[in-house]
């Protein structure tokens, strides 16, 4: 099917009032599509392909939108007696090819004598329309490569795009990002979460990078993510941290009601000396899991029901009684878990002091795990996130080491060729020679052949 056939009667295709209307009028809007595809097959016309019906339809609707804003920049119709001694008018068009979400499409777009025509439409200089950019994106950011990207199009839509073109969509982004990195914030947040991930990362060589995750809770109770800041390799530190926290301040945060934080050491400090006025939350799953790192596993039953005991007391005087009680159950046992826990008390305790509908948003920094877990879903099948708007690939794949072969030859793969070593039961024998079997009687009398 082709721009040059013959328009449809109006009889045959039922109008539709407007597209704003659309989603308001479906049967209409059904009505017209079933119309359209029975007439393209009675006439044998694809539905998709170059020549099919999708593309001349998206030919049409892009070519009338180019012819349409075309008038209203003159301000007369084609061939408008208007149009005379008015200084500007219509001076042909150039082809141009955009590739769109069902393929590529073949344009003419108008021109003017001043040159002063710039269409929204299809404007100057694009090739893509935003929906195969948006998708290249999305696609990247699920962790497919570069190569995976284009693919995938070439399967799926029959487009070719170059890796380096799906480069530079995905570079399109970076400025938004650091446009969001550095919007300024509101000035109080009742609730702070942070935490750290570590991904793999490629700056020269690839090695493992952690990813700052600054999350608040703002005072409408609506969740923000605040920044996200890959620190140097050698895992999290307090330092990188007091850096973030001031950034985050500069940024306009002036006061934090509570912060929630692991027990990272020095970073309680940092986050007193950012805020002085914000209580600091341990957050209760690190504590325990850094408890069970001292324990066996098969006491972590009765223990992980001990320590729901004391960070669900109704109070904080409860807690300390319950905590009292499994001090004298665990202590001579496992000394240093109960030392963690003391020395982890003063930042444990602040959200004792909240009702049980508000315990549940500040005793833990699992809002952000979620958050990380999306991360570590994102890198899975590529584990080279993208820095400084740069795209990376995957790691390569080690070659699997050949065996060695045997040679007998050699006294250090026979160890009865040493004589340094002396003969023992449980020696291995010759691998090169057959193995003899041996009587193995039981203290039942029985006697049994064994290998």
């Amino acid at each position: 099917m082709t721009t040059t056939s013959s328009e449809p009667a109006a009889d045959a295709v039922p109008a539709v009032r407007s597209f704003e209307g659309v989603s308001g009028d479906d049967q209409a809007m059904r009505a017209w599509a079933e119309a359209l595809v029975a007439r393209a097959r009675s006439e044998g016309v694809e539905l998709t392909g170059d020549d099919g019906l999708l593309t001349a339809l998206v030919r049409r609707v892009l070519q009338t939108g180019l012819e349409v804003e075309m008038t209203d920049h003159l301000g007369y119709e084609r061939h408008a007696v208007e149009g005379r001694g008015s200084g500007n008018s219509r001076n042909g068009s150039y082809p141009k090819t955009v590739t769109t979400d069902i393929g590529k499409v073949d344009l003419r777009v108008p021109r003017d004598r001043d040159s002063s025509f710039a269409p929204v439409t299809v404007p100057k200089g694009r090739r893509r329309m935003d929906g195969l950019s948006g998708q290249v994106i999305s696609l990247y950011a699920k962790g497919m490569s570069t190569g995976d990207i284009q693919a995938h199009l070439g399967e799926i839509y029959g487009t070719e795009i170059s890796r380096d073109t799906i480069s530079r969509i995905t570079d399109a982004v970076v400025e938004d990002m650091q446009t969001w990195q550095s919007r300024p914030l509101d000035r109080i947040y009742p609730v702070l979460l942070i935490d750290a991930i570590n991904v793999k990362i490629r700056d020269g060589q690839v090695g493992n990078r952690p990813v700052y995750v600054a999350m608040g809770v703002n005072l409408d109770g609506q969740r923000d993510v605040l920044g996200m800041w890959v620190g140097p390799s050698g895992g999290e530190g307090a330092k990188f941290w007091m850096a973030v926290l001031t950034e985050l301040r500069n940024r306009g945060v002036a006061d934090v009601f509570i912060a929630c934080c692991d027990g990272l050491k020095g970073l309680p400090d940092a986050l007193r000396a950012t805020w002085p006025d914000a209580d600091v939350q341990l957050c209760v799953v690190h504590l325990v899991r850094s408890s069970l790192r001292f324990t066996s596993k098969r006491y972590w039953g009765p223990i992980c029901r001990d320590m729901k005991e004391i960070y669900t007391a109704p109070s904080l005087e409860s807690a300390e009684a319950r905590f009292a009680t499994f001090v004298e159950d665990w202590e001579p046992r496992y000394p240093a878990m109960i030392d963690t826990w003391r020395r982890s008390w003063a930042e444990f305790v602040p959200f004792l002091a909240f009702p049980i509908e508000l315990r549940t948003i500040v005793y833990t920094t699992n809002a952000v795990e979620s958050l990380n877990a999306r991360f570590r879903r994102a890198v899975a099948t590529n584990p080279l996130p993208q820095r400084a708007g740069r795209p990376q690939g995957a790691l390569p794949r080690s070659p699997r080491k050949k065996p060695r072969p045997i040679q007998p030859d050699r006294p250090d793969q026979r160890m009865e060729d040493h004589p340094q070593r002396p003969d023992h039961p449980l020696r291995r024998q010759d691998r090169h020679q057959p193995m003899t079997s041996r009587p193995v009687t039981h203290s039942s009398g029985h006697s049994h052949l064994y290998p």
